[in-house]
């Protein structure tokens, strides 16, 4: 059972994910707690070193080498940072009142940066233009350090009422987590380079395991301090149908745009893996800048999680489709 549900892209991590809202469910107290541990610390020191590692993992050189293939590096970014918040901005006026969370959650989503190595690796099986991918994932994460603020900030300060943030502030704390451990990373590539490759799984498990201690405190906070009691199972399979929607709508639309610039069958399967894929690490770090201490970060972060989990399973089986399409060729 577990190997077709791996198949599927349905894998121990998602699991997990159940398991630690389940653990906030019954004891909130732990994930709040400041002393003798600060959960919420612990997981700001292993965000900064899983972008150090990542840093650590990239190779200038091939960075430099994806420069002229411009014009599918502009249409991913396109697509990440612009046509995803403009579908969340068209179906804004469809949420009034309690449900203004439920959209700035979405909105939240849109405006995140494209994942990293689930990308990497999805190109990767389909047969696609691996150079390229690394090459997006890498530039994603970069600007949207600068970006996910200056789309989420303004809706923050006119509607949500949380003052007036200064983007100034928030970017700064942001380079400070993300681009400046990837940078430290980058310089130590030719040392350390071998090593990070060397252990990339236990990397891989050390990244999931941060990132469930932060949905761990997230949820522990909002249940503690009953953010959930609007919520019901059928809002919750609602939103999963809209985040289902929200794929296929963005998918089939970069395909189109694929045929219409005739990218090659590489090129096509990187700009449809990158340009419909959100990432949960980057929803995580910024959460926590963008939304300090907020009893509803949990309310924010679910339709991200929601998508995390269905983005790849249908990816595995888009991949799967294309592996096996070029095999018979």
């Amino acid at each position: 059972m577990f190997h077709r549900l791996k198949h599927y892209g349905i894998d121990g991590f998602q699991a997990a994910i159940l398991v630690v809202v389940f653990l906030a469910y019954i004891f909130p107290e732990a994930g709040i707690r400041q002393k003798p541990v600060s959960l919420e610390q612990v997981s700001a020191y292993g965000l900064s070193l899983i972008f150090f590692f990542y840093g650590l993992k990239l190779k200038p050189s091939g960075l430099k080498s994806q420069l002229s293939n411009w014009k599918l590096h502009l249409v991913i970014q396109l697509f990440t940072f612009v046509l995803f918040p403009a579908i969340a901005l068209i179906i804004k006026p469809f949420y009034s009142g309690d449900a203004f969370y439920s959209w700035l959650g979405i909105y939240y989503l849109c405006a995140l940066p494209s994942t990293v190595s689930s990308s990497v690796v999805m190109v990767s099986i389909a047969g696609g233009n691996l150079p390229s991918a690394i090459f997006n994932a890498s530039i994603s994460t970069l600007l949207g350090v600068f970006i996910t603020p200056l789309w989420v900030m303004p809706v923050l300060k006119n509607d949500a009422g949380t003052g007036d943030p200064e983007v100034a502030n928030v970017v700064l704390k942001l380079t400070a987590q993300v681009i400046v451990p990837v940078a430290t990373g980058l310089l130590l590539n030719r040392r350390l380079g071998i090593v990070a490759e060397k252990y990339k799984t236990t990397l891989r498990y050390f990244d999931q395991s941060v990132i469930l201690l932060i949905i761990y405190t997230a949820f522990a906070r909002s249940f503690y301090e009953k953010a959930f009691a609007g919520f019901t199972l059928p809002d919750l399979l609602k939103l999963g149908a809209g985040m289902t929607l929200l794929f296929y709508i963005v998918y089939y639309l970069m395909r189109w745009v694929c045929t219409k610039l005739h990218f090659s069958r590489e090129d096509t399967i990187t700009a449809l893996f990158c340009g419909s894929k959100k990432s949960l690490v980057h929803a995580s770090v910024m959460s926590r800048v963008l939304f300090p201490a907020s009893p509803v970060i949990s309310i924010i972060l679910l339709p991200i999680m929601i998508y995390h989990a269905l983005q790849l399973i249908f990816v595995s089986v888009i991949a799967q489709k294309f592996s096996r399409s070029q095999k018979s060729n």
